[in-house]
């Protein structure tokens, strides 16, 4: 789950020896490089204050009689990763790479760009990442509902470390296409997503409005990979969807925790309440999370008063999210999950299940049970770094195990994509549950 929480970014809660190098090279025939003689010259004048910096300061804490307190000063320069030996081999990387590297030339952005993914990739964490200044505004447009694509959600399938599409938004061209929930990404435009970020991945995705992407796509059943075509236009991405269904059961889709989620579902509880709403469905399937601070507020319309969730950091802190209980649901309701629901949709269905002021039915959700906080910096780029776990109104912390449904439920593919009868079976299910609660039974 990103911590976002509205639309600063701030506030959303991942030597070998050198040989000789030819005269033509030496005489400046070849572009700038970004790690450059100079850079090493500025980071040993660096290492240089540094040092002189680190000795007043021990000074000053010997002084005090805080000798502990030197000593780890001490520590932490000696530990540190940053040196003039570091930078020297960066610099050695790089001008190999500009004298064999046979593909294609590689600008210096590039090259910079690659070093703090990489920094951050050393980290093992698929969901602390480095996004350039294009990258972060491209993600915050889309937190508002708003981007250029194809009009389906991407996440990262674990067992095979190939992006997957975890939903379809409706009326766009993914579902035009006939991609399904589920299905893995193998290639976008010919280029392998193996060992690609979620963010690279949907980058690839991404494009111009009105140019096409081919994706080639493993999907279960099917004996050899799908090839589709798809265009690319303006999808604007409404979360939560709404309607009555029979018996006065009301259905409410939340597809993603964004900054426009909390009103359109304001919007949707009152316009069911309006239609007279006797029961409800809340479906969080395909479900990926978002927006801690979203999923807390809408949380706060349906929960007792209490713990919603709690975050603990690396030292221990401990945040509390609490609800009122003003606004508790007052009629059955049951909530739909699944493999692809994660994160804030989890911490939504767990404290429901909590409470035990709905019943859970589907399958058991994906497991992350990790809160990470986008940090910008000051050119515009910024990092997305796993901060905390979180945890559910028991104490539950799911990472890696997921939310298992009260009532588990398998989702019929078949019955679902039949094109003269689809059924969603799991809705049904929802519906049969739902009835019960609401005495409609016997």
């Amino acid at each position: 789950m990103d911590g976002k929480n509205g639309k600063n970014a701030n506030d959303y809660c991942d030597l070998d020896s050198m040989r000789k190098q030819d005269k033509s090279r030496e005489s400046g025939g070849r572009k700038g490089l970004f790690i450059g003689g100079v850079i090493v010259g500025m980071a040993g004048a660096l290492v240089i204050l540094c040092a002189v910096y680190l000795g007043v300061r021990i000074q000053n804490l010997v002084e005090l009689g805080n000798g502990g307190a030197a000593a780890q000063e001490i520590k932490l320069f000696a530990d540190s990763a940053i040196s003039v030996d570091t930078i020297k081999k960066l610099q050695l990387l790089e001008e190999t790479v500009d004298e064999y590297f046979y593909l294609r030339d590689v600008t210096d952005e590039e090259i910079e760009n690659g070093l703090y993914k990489g920094l951050l990739s050393a980290l093992d964490d698929p969901y602390s990442e480095y996004y350039t200044a294009e990258e972060l505004n491209d993600m915050m447009s889309q937190a508002e509902g708003i981007y250029y694509g194809i009009g389906a959600y991407v996440s990262l399938d674990e067992e095979t470390s190939l992006p997957k599409i975890s939903g379809v938004i409706e009326g766009t061209p993914a579902q035009e296409a006939e991609l399904r929930e589920n299905d893995l990404i193998y290639e976008v435009d010919g280029v392998s997503t193996y060992g690609l970020s979620l963010t690279e991945a949907v980058n690839l995705i991404k494009g111009e409005e009105d140019t096409e992407v081919t994706l080639t796509i493993i999907r279960e059943g099917e004996s050899d990979y799908l090839t589709f075509r798809v265009p690319r236009r303006k999808v604007e991405s409404p979360t939560v969807s709404c309607e009555m269904l029979e018996n006065g059961m009301a259905y409410i889709q939340i597809t993603e925790f964004d900054d426009v989620t909390v009103d359109q579902f304001t919007e949707a509880m009152a316009e069911m309440r309006g239609s007279d709403m006797k029961g409800l469905i809340l479906d969080l399937r395909a479900n990926p999370g978002g927006n801690l601070s979203a999923v807390v507020r809408i949380a706060q319309s349906l929960l007792p008063e209490g713990l919603i969730v709690y975050t603990e950091d690396k030292n221990g802190k401990r945040e509390e999210y609490r609800c009122d209980g003003k606004r508790e649901i007052d009629v059955p309701m049951v909530v739909l999950v699944d493999m692809n629901s994660a994160s804030a949709a989890e911490i939504l269905a767990g404290a429901i299940q909590d409470y035990g002021v709905g019943t859970l039915v589907g399958t058991t959700t994906f497991g992350k049970g990790i809160v990470q906080q986008i940090l910008p910096f000051s050119d515009g780029s910024a990092v997305k770094i796993t901060i905390s776990s979180y945890y559910t109104p028991k104490g539950r912390n799911i990472h890696g195990t997921g939310i298992v449904p009260d009532v588990e439920c398998a989702f019929d593919g078949e019955a679902y994509y039949d094109e003269e009868n689809p059924v969603d079976n799991q809705l049904e299910k929802a519906k049969e549950v739902l009835r019960d609660l609401m005495g409609l039974h016997g």
